[in-house]
């Protein structure tokens, strides 16, 4: 029931192209609400030859490093989504296998040392700056045709919203509620004829949270 109704909001910013249609959060977060401290890298590209494969393959990758600052641990469950304008959802590690992230860990070996993947970070992040986490997040290469991109980044706090689902009742006729989460919201412009991806960077937008 939630993919159908985030399929409609995804349908009504496609035709926007503002995902400000998103709700927004709090601007102040209730008692018991967190948020984690959040640095992230520029959006890069990378092809890499896995094992079996006959050619080398696009993906697109971008470092979080997360301090937990809330005075306790905090719980981590990411769920991490590019949308493009042509209406298409990515899901983070989609078809991305273990030596992809080999081979970036490799390349910012110097700067993230201790360099995570996303999928094998655990699932809580311990309080206190000692404790920062450094993690990749990698896609496969996105539509050719997009102009325009959204990283989505959930998991980096625990505050959710519920809300009626537009279409959707139960028995007694009243509205299915549906559960977003706050979730961090980058902008990207592709800029590129897709002939050139492989010369491609993105131009930064700007950054934003909705819930999502």
């Amino acid at each position: 029931m939630r993919t159908c109704f985030i399929s409609l909001i995804f349908f009504t910013i496609a035709v926007s192209g503002d995902v400000r249609a998103y709700p927004e959060p709090a601007v102040v977060q209730s008692p018991g609400d967190w948020t984690l401290g959040v640095e992230f890298s520029r959006l890069r590209q990378i092809s890499v030859k896995c094992p079996g494969e006959p050619a080398s393959r696009r993906y697109w990758y971008i470092i979080l490093t997360l301090t937990n600052s809330t005075g306790s641990d905090a719980p981590f469950y990411p769920a991490c989504d590019l949308m493009t304008d042509t209406f298409r959802i990515v899901p983070a590690g989609k078809g991305v296998r273990g030596s992809v992230f080999e081979e970036i860990k490799l390349k910012h070996q110097g700067r993230y040392p201790f360099l995570e993947y996303i999928d094998l970070a655990g699932n809580k992040v311990l309080e206190g700056v000692d404790n920062t986490k450094d993690i990749a997040v990698i896609w496969p290469d996105f539509n050719p045709e997009a102009k325009n991109i959204t990283l989505f980044l959930a998991g980096l706090s625990n505050e959710t919203v519920a809300i009626d689902h537009p279409t959707a009742t139960d028995e007694a006729g009243n509205p299915v509620k549906v559960y977003l989460r706050k979730t961090l919201a980058l902008d990207y412009a592709v800029g590129t004829d897709a002939s050139l991806r492989g010369l491609a960077k993105l131009a930064y937008k700007g950054k934003r949270w909705v819930m999502r």
